[in-house]
């Protein structure tokens, strides 16, 4: 950690030097210093505690090009906020792996202006097709998360909330261009059409290509294209029409990972990945890269209707639509007792509306809203074994459950209001979630040839799963400069995983009705996930400096956890078969701290440590066997990160080195797989020049990230409670890009 230090610094002042050799007598002014802002407080329409905090533009900017395509990378400069990726450019869709104070991004809410994003089988947000140039900026909620946005399937890890670039009220056009290691490439356009008539209708259109190659092993990452469209229409003085559209395709080959032996000899297994062409031995064909690939088609679009009926009262109203299109290909070692391959298919639909009214009575504001959803979730496995001229031969379905549409229902209430220097808001929403019933199919072999046969052991009855979820905040407002806050919130992640116990399931499945087990039994301990997190936290704004340290507590508890079940002996193993049940628990803080300085118009330093403490709170016991977890550190969680860096400026040029820390961690809940820290330095170099010739801008960048080259391992692919089988991503190489842009 003192060598991180010390070589910090020693890169920092490095920068500073070679941005400022011909500025030798720079000197800190004495007057107050403006500067553009990376991070600030935010809070949502009709509150009045800040409780969130809200990436700008220019924070935006700051991620540069591997943010492009990842939402995920743009918030990672926050503090309490991890993100890793498998790939150079964040292009790898779900080879990533983000926490906010520990917990996984994907139990985590994503919303574009309040509408949900997010799919099943992995659980979760799509943060992958997005194009960020089209969001103004981005906010976060770490703790208690306000109740009128659209939590989807749960927001345990938080809430991010996209707040789009709508339409522009004048012309314009930009450009850009981008180059890069690995054969990366990416062009970006969007045209605004500023008001049109007397209408003043406007919209824009945006499109993107971006690709490249996997920076080790065989295979392309790309080509995705994305399209995005916002329309704004007002209609008299009292209502708006506002449309949102997009449109995000993509196909890539995977990365492999790594078993935890392979990541201690990093040197030797750094560029391990799939093979390059078939061998005709199927036991080694099931690693041949074109047997473990991704296709993903996004589309999304919603309506926001906007009526002010009086000064004081607005209704809103957000219809959506959404679908999910995902194929997975997967090599095994073992398909039905053989090497072979499984398609995952995820064809999803959901359609929705947010509902809310609004009035403001001066010493109270409220927020009255309902959240409906329906949803088609068809997730199912096809299986395949490899034969030995590298051909296909096909095995039936994996896993089929046919099931009908779920839906949520979550009414909300929100109260707000202020009293001279002092600031409240109390919420309370109300999440019910309906799940379908399934029946059961499995594939038996007749005559050599797989037919779908009926199976009532795998049937599931309907389940109905609610939670009341309570939110409040107070602050203090001292002077102009000076607050503090508390604020409290209960936060979930409704049922999820359900695909790797149905294969359990399918994989043994005379084992677990000759135990008289059906699948509806291994569900009935499926429930809710729950966690009560509180914030104590501290703005301070004066000069140049803007400070903001928060103490943030948390208490989990039925947590998704990898349980042993003695009655059937696991095939594979001659061991007790684990599956995951709701049973854990977990208990946690932390102290983060958020730091701008604004030395003077040429130079901005900042700095987000944070601590964070979160165990397994007790044991994990379930059917005779315990794993000793007590008091452990939860799988995949560095008690210590650090992000910080440097935007400095002259005349029209930026130099911005940064650096990123991430603490040791352990890949098993029982911390027998260590996993040691990393710091990796990035470089910015940006020319920007306003208003040249036809130009209103022109950009010019070069980034350079990993400059040292680090190997690391940069993903840890397991769940938070599990016992054995994690695999392990590693951090790209040194990577280059340059890219161009014109605004018109």
């Amino acid at each position: 950690m003192v060598y991180y230090a010390v070589f910090t610094i020693f890169f920092i002042l490095l920068s500073f030097y070679l941005a400022f050799a011909e500025e030798q007598e720079a000197k800190l002014p004495e007057v107050v210093v403006t500067g553009e802002k990376i991070i600030l407080p935010t809070k949502q329409t009709g509150e009045t505690v800040y409780t969130g905090v809200e990436i700008t533009t220019k924070g935006i900017e700051l991620s540069g090009q591997k943010a492009k395509t990842n939402i995920y990378e743009v918030i990672s400069i926050l503090p309490g906020v991890v993100f890793e990726s498998a790939d150079a450019n964040n292009l790898a869709t779900e080879q990533t792996n983000m926490r906010i104070r520990g917990i996984r991004g994907y139990l985590g809410a994503m919303t574009v202006e309040g509408i949900p994003n997010y799919g099943g089988n992995p659980i979760g947000p799509r943060a992958y097709i997005y194009d960020v140039e089209n969001f103004e900026s981005i906010a976060v909620y770490k703790g208690g998360v306000p109740a009128d946005l659209g939590s989807g399937i749960g927001n345990r890890a938080g809430a991010i909330e996209l707040r789009p670039l709508w339409a522009k009220e004048n012309f314009s056009f930009i450009a850009s261009q981008s180059i890069g290691s690995f054969e990366y490439k990416r062009t970006y356009l969007r045209l605004d059409s500023g008001k049109i008539g007397p209408t003043d209708t406007s919209f824009s259109l945006s499109y993107s290509f971006t690709g490249q190659d996997k920076w080790k092993g065989p295979g392309d990452i790309g080509p995705r294209n994305n399209f995005n469209l916002t329309f704004v229409q007002p209609i008299g003085k009292n209502l708006e029409i506002k449309l949102w559209g997009n449109f995000n395709e993509i196909k890539h080959s995977k990365y492999r990972y790594l078993n935890y032996n392979q990541v201690r000899d990093l040197d030797k297994y750094y560029r391990l990945d799939f093979n390059e062409s078939i061998t005709r031995t199927p036991s080694i064909d099931y690693l041949y890269y074109e047997f473990n690939r991704e296709y993903h088609k996004n589309r999304d679009f919603f309506a926001s209707i906007t009526a002010k009926i009086t000064e004081n009262i607005k209704i809103t109203l957000k219809p959506y639509i959404s679908n999910e299109d995902a194929k997975i290909w997967d090599g095994s070692p073992n398909i039905q007792g053989k090497p072979g391959v499984q398609k995952r298919t995820r064809d999803i639909e959901r359609k929705g509306v947010i509902g809310e009214f609004a009035f403001d009575l001066n010493v109270i504001q409220v927020s009255l809203g309902y959240h409906y959803e329906a949803s088609d979730m068809n997730i199912y496995t096809e299986n395949y074994w490899i034969n030995p001229d590298g051909s296909l031969n096909y095995r039936g379905f994996g896993v089929l459950a046919t099931s009908g549409t779920t839906y949520v229902n979550s009414p909300y209430l929100k109260l707000a209001g202020r009293i001279d220097k002092f600031n409240w808001q109390a919420g309370i929403k109300y999440f019910k979630f309906e799940d379908s019933a399934t029946e059961g199919y499995r594939t038996d072999i007749i005559g050599g040839s797989p037919v779908l046969q009926r199976a009532p052991y795998l049937d599931r009855k309907a389940e109905t799963y609610d939670i009341w979820l309570p939110t409040a905040g107070i602050s203090y407002s001292f002077n102009d400069n000076m607050e503090a806050y508390l604020s409290y919130g209960r936060n979930f992640i409704r049922p999820y995983a359900y695909l790797p116990i149905l294969n359990l399931y399918s994989r043994l499945y005379d084992r677990f009705v000759n135990a008289g087990i059906t699948l509806n039994e291994l569900f009935q301990k499926r429930g809710i996930e729950q966690s009560d997190n509180i914030d104590i936290g501290f703005r301070f704004r004066k000069d140049f400096i803007e400070i903001n340290p928060t103490l943030f507590l948390s208490k989990h508890k039925n947590l998704l956890t990898v349980v042993t079940d003695q009655r059937v002996i696991d095939t594979l193993t001659g061991k007790p078969v684990n599956y995951q049940q709701n049973i854990g628990k977990a208990k946690g803080y932390g102290f983060e701290l958020g730091t701008n300085v604004f030395v003077s118009d040429w130079l901005i330093f900042y700095l987000n440590p944070t601590y964070n403490h979160i165990t397994y709170d007790g044991n994990i016991t379930y059917s005779g066997s315990t794993r000793y977890t007590d008091g452990k550190q939860v799988v995949d969680v560095p008690k210590l990160t650090v992000i910080s860096g440097l935007i400095v400026k002259y005349k029209d040029f930026e130099v911005i080195p940064q650096m990123r820390y991430i603490g040791k961690r352990y890949g098993d809940a029982e911390h027998k797989e260590e996993i040691p820290s990393y710091a990796v330095f990035d470089l910015k170099l940006n020319y920007v020049k306003e208003k040249l010739g036809m130009l209103k801008a022109m950009k010019i960048s070069l980034e350079f990230d990993n400059i040292f080259n680090k190997k690391y391992v940069s993903l840890i692919n397991a769940m938070d409670d599990a016992v054995s089988g994690t695999t392990y991503g590693v951090g790209a190489p040194f990577t280059m890009r340059g890219s161009i842009s014109f605004a018109f």
